[in-house]
């Protein structure tokens, strides 16, 4: 008989050891080329998108307009977070995931093939849009799915380390990404760089997106998608079905009351949604301000040598393959809340402090603010949050609303915030401004977690929110 991986709750099947390691090297593979194809766009978008496809406007404003093409991909990921988010959560986790992984691919493979701006003229950066909402829209479901299955099939008790699973594939999607980027820094010339350099690790995506579908057509579909009570035969009910008076038990399970789907019906939703929506802006604002305005901020307007950001990046999220998974094992000793109350005032303490040893001047300076600002702001609140937000919704939308919440927090943080960052930056002409944005988003999440519930440990079969 095979070794059991978890004995869940409530009415959850169970699954084997190596159905688990399917599950998290499928959730860590396709979370990693997801943040590996972002990561590639946004350095690309801070190092030389503004001189390939923006060459004819002044620096300052190129590097906003690429930042503003950045931005888009997350408009086009809420949608996808929309229609997929609907799919998993009615279909399944496994169908979805599939999608998700090849849509990403090929629009990242197909950036790498792009003409530029010298060759096709306004053409290209329009050709650049599209592909960038292309990838955005199958990105828009890609890491809430990978979150949800992961925190579905976990054992209880070790939730929390195995959801961060998926935090090490956004980081190691970080790393592969910036190692990248630092090699053609450091081994091309500026004319070899801008003529063809820059299409390699697009190109090069194409590889791991192979990759990534083959594993997945071999991961089983989610057992607590298998064991809700408002699934049958694969697929799950309508809230019609579920509503009609005539509805039979039978219809439903053999084992579960009818007023258990009713009591998920009546739940008004919002306030669960709300605050995951709120525990993100910490992770996604610091994400946008570290791993993308400040690689562009250091080269343009510190006029530092441009390698310094992607080695100092990398080498955080070397560093992150320890803090992920310790941060997780923390949150299952010690609670959600607790762990976010610590990072995010941590963060909020160290805003200023990093800003002045990235401005210092110094090689020291820089490294040391961006290593430990990526750990502290982005990498360790992304680890509680793969699992916390999973655990506040319930199993009937999870999908979809973690899948919003997600989106739009990173609409409102990620995406914004570059441009907002660099709007302030210039008009102040200081650094001023992110260390208060870095403290702003870290604010928001520390108020966001004081007001939720500890989820720790909570059953993910139960159809209705945590709140």
């Amino acid at each position: 008989m095979a070794e059991t991986a978890m004995t869940p709750p409530g009415n959850a099947v169970t699954r084997s050891t190596k159905d688990l390691t399917k599950a998290a090297v499928s959730g860590w593979l396709g979370t990693a080329m997801e943040f590996m194809d972002f990561q590639l766009y946004s350095l690309a978008a801070a190092i030389v998108f503004n001189q390939i496809f923006f060459p004819d406007v002044s620096p300052a404003i190129a590097l906003i307009a690429a930042m503003a093409t950045y931005g888009v991909g997350y408009v086009a990921r809420l949608a996808g977070a929309i229609y997929f988010g609907r799919m998993g959560d009615r279909l399944g986790r496994r169908k979805v995931l599939f999608i998700t992984v090849a849509l990403m691919g090929v629009s990242t493979t197909l950036i790498g093939a792009l003409p530029t701006y010298q060759m096709i003229g306004i053409t290209a950066p329009i050709l650049l849009v599209v592909l960038r909402l292309v990838q955005g829209f199958g990105a828009g479901a890609e890491i809430a799915g990978a979150t949800v299955m992961l925190a579905e099939y976990a054992p209880v008790r070790r939730r929390g380390l195995v959801a961060s699973l998926v935090s090490l594939g956004t980081n190691s999607g970080t790393l592969a990404a910036s190692a990248l980027w630092a090699l053609l820094l450091a081994v091309l010339s500026e004319e070899q760089l801008l003529s063809w350099g820059w299409r390699l690790p697009f190109l090069l995506s194409f590889v791991l997106m192979i990759f990534a579908v083959w594993i997945r057509t071999n991961v089983k579909e989610s057992p607590v998608f298998e064991a809700r009570p408002d699934v049958v035969d694969g697929v799950a009910l309508t809230r019609d079905e579920l509503s009609r008076d005539e509805l039979s038990r039978d219809e439903v399970t053999t084992t579960t009351e009818e007023p258990v789907l009713q009591a998920a019906l009546k739940q008004r939703k919002g306030k669960a949604f709300f605050l995951a929506l709120a525990l993100r802006f910490g992770q996604a604002g610091n994400s946008g301000l570290v791993q993308t305005f400040l690689v562009g901020y250091v080269a343009t307007t510190l006029a530092m040598d441009r390698a310094l950001a992607t080695e100092a990046i990398m080498w955080g999220s070397i560093l992150g393959f320890a803090t992920v998974p310790v941060i997780g094992m923390l949150g299952d000793r010690f609670g959600r809340r607790s762990m976010y109350t610590v990072l995010s005032l941590l963060t909020i303490a160290f805003a200023f402090p990093m800003m002045l040893l990235i401005t210092d001047g110094t090689t020291t300076g820089l490294m040391l603010g961006m290593i430990a600002g990526l750990n502290l702001g982005v990498l360790g609140l992304f680890a509680l949050e793969s699992v916390t937000m999973a655990e506040l919704f319930g199993a009937r939308t999870r999908f979809t609303q973690l899948a919003l919440s997600k989106e739009i927090g990173g609409i409102l943080a990620t995406a914004i915030g570059p441009v907002v960052a660099a709007a302030l930056t210039a008009a102040t002409g200081s650094w001023w401004p992110i260390a208060a944005m870095l403290i702003a988003y870290s604010l928001i999440t520390l108020v966001a977690a004081r007001l939720s519930p500890e989820t720790r440990g909570r059953d993910l079969v139960a159809l209705e929110d945590a709140v």
